[in-house]
């Protein structure tokens, strides 16, 4: 699928009260922090050479947020962005939030969010969907950290070049949000220093047509 808009962004979207109330929530609920895996591994108790493969590509901390006032929060840039970047997806159903915690060192190496099977969870209401549009919400304050920059890899546009790599420098002020379709190679490169803490948040929808 080619599209014009890669990605679209809100700079500055949320307050910095909002942000901090969002990361009290993700550090407040600790005991529930867990290692973040990737997809194969999904929930399994994982061996000291899993967890090993598993930190060569992604390496952070996270806590599932189900807070509603989030979603509304959240919700009408989703749909502002997809419609001012004229992707015009059908979505109907959200994931939990996933609040992630970027330690020194750690980082997300090149991934989409997507996947080519559908949910088959019967009674669900993510049941025969799929992710179409990803979220990240940038919530510290760019003094805090260095490092953990959000990138794209259009590595459907001009294959032959050696790097289709765009640098999204949209996100670094807090409280920014952007928005873009889960089929989109990413990665959040290594924290140099600080911790950067985001929001991401999955929208789904039935198959594309």
């Amino acid at each position: 699928m080619n599209l014009y808009w890669k990605y679209w962004y809100f700079k500055e979207a949320l307050s910095p009260k909002i942000c901090d109330e969002i990361i009290r929530l993700g550090l407040s609920h600790k005991h529930r922090e867990e290692i973040a895996v990737t997809g194969e591994y999904g929930n399994k108790n994982l061996n000291k050479k899993q967890l090993n493969d598993l930190k060569k590509t992604r390496n952070s901390n996270i806590t599932w947020l189900n807070d509603p006032w989030i979603y509304q929060t959240i919700h009408p840039f989703v749909h502002m962005a997809n419609k001012n970047a004229d992707w015009n997806f059908d979505w109907d159903w959200s994931e939990s939030c996933q609040f992630t915690r970027y330690s020194k060192g750690q980082f997300y190496n090149w991934h989409c969010d997507s996947w080519e099977n559908i949910y088959e969870k019967p009674g669900a209401p993510e049941h025969g969907k799929i992710r179409k549009l990803s979220v990240t919400v940038s919530l510290s304050d760019p003094k805090d950290y260095k490092g953990g920059e959000l990138e794209f890899d259009y590595r459907n546009k001009e294959p032959n070049k050696k790097s289709n790599l765009v640098k999204c420098t949209e996100i670094t002020p807090r409280g920014s949000i952007v928005v873009f379709p889960s089929f989109m190679w990413h990665r959040v490169c290594p924290v140099k220093k600080g911790t950067r803490y985001s929001l991401v948040m999955w929208n789904l929808g039935y198959p594309f047509k």
